[in-house]
């Protein structure tokens, strides 16, 4: 069942980046605490449902033993709404997904599996195709740009303040991945309901501060005025409800299909953001494809 989970992920997670992009105004600098606000309320609302109707068992201690993991995602997360304001959704996504290759090399060394030839076939067209597809994106963004004559400061479009961003939260999401499978899947020091329960308080606290703090500075923020943002925020929530079962079952198989939903954002922003796929861009996520139904298979 990992890879129904993951899949599932995959898709949900992979709308997400196209309503999370939509939901981030560059002239906004407030753009991502709203973004959050509306994750962390979606996220709160769910936990209790699913406490309430789950009958899950929650303990204080699950709180204090899924912190470190809750952390980490939640940091990586708010990097990666700043870093949607600068970057176009199909080069903030490669990069910021390239965590699955950290998570998939950390879970092997501090925890070895008796993996085959065809595990590490199917890691490398995925892994490798996400770091492939973020250098044919910056190629065909310049010859594009280029052409049109569209002169863009490249402080925000490839420079250190732009790239920054992604490139923390691709970090912090590989360790936090990490530290996921171990918690869920190798040491199993948490069962799955109580992690969801326990992730998705920590962000609805996260969004109740950033709510204060705008409020504070005297931003306006009207929940009816934040459609994308929302949109995004139910389909994180969902997202990571899966995510949570597909990490507890096979963590090294599952993190690197998941790491690779912005394929699935990259074709939308196609269709809705009118951003175009060039023959190379459509031969690597053919490639990444083969590399999850390599992965998929063993699960059959």
């Amino acid at each position: 069942m990992w890879f129904l989970f993951a899949i599932l992920t995959w898709i949900l997670w992979g709308a997400a980046n196209l309503f999370y992009k939509k939901a981030s105004v560059e002239t906004d600098r407030h753009s991502h605490a709203k973004i959050a606000i509306m994750v962390g309320l979606v996220m709160g609302l769910h936990a209790t449902i699913y406490w309430i109707t789950a009958d899950v068992h929650v303990q204080a201690q699950d709180f204090i033993t899924y912190l470190p993991v809750s952390a980490l995602y939640i940091a990586s997360m708010i990097f990666g709404y700043v870093g949607l304001r600068y970057l176009e959704l199909s080069i903030v996504a490669p990069l910021q997904n390239s965590s699955g290759a950290i998570t998939v090399l950390l879970l092997l060394f501090f925890f070895p599996k008796d993996i085959t030839w065809v595990h590490i076939t199917g890691f490398v067209f995925i892994l490798a195709g996400i770091l492939w597809l973020a250098f044919i994106e910056k190629k065909y963004d310049d010859i594009e740009l280029r052409r049109k004559g569209i002169q863009v400061d490249t402080k925000y479009r490839y420079g250190f303040i732009a790239l920054i961003f992604p490139l923390l939260y691709a970090l912090l999401d590989g360790v936090g991945s990490f530290a996921d499978g171990v918690v869920l899947d190798e040491l199993a020091l948490i069962k799955e309901g109580p992690a969801i329960i326990a992730y998705e308080y920590t962000w609805f606290a996260v969004a109740v501060v950033y709510f204060i703090y705008l409020k504070a500075k005297g931003v306006d923020f009207k929940i009816r005025e934040q459609k994308n943002g929302g949109i995004a925020a139910v389909l994180e929530t969902a997202g990571q409800f899966f995510y949570t079962y597909a990490m507890a079952s096979a963590a090294v198989l599952a993190a690197p299909i998941i790491s690779s939903f912005f394929v699935f954002s990259m074709i939308l922003g196609r269709i809705f953001l009118k951003e175009k796929l060039s023959k190379a861009q459509y031969g690597v996520i053919f490639l990444i494809f083969i590399g999850i139904m390599i992965l998929g298979y063993l699960d059959v």
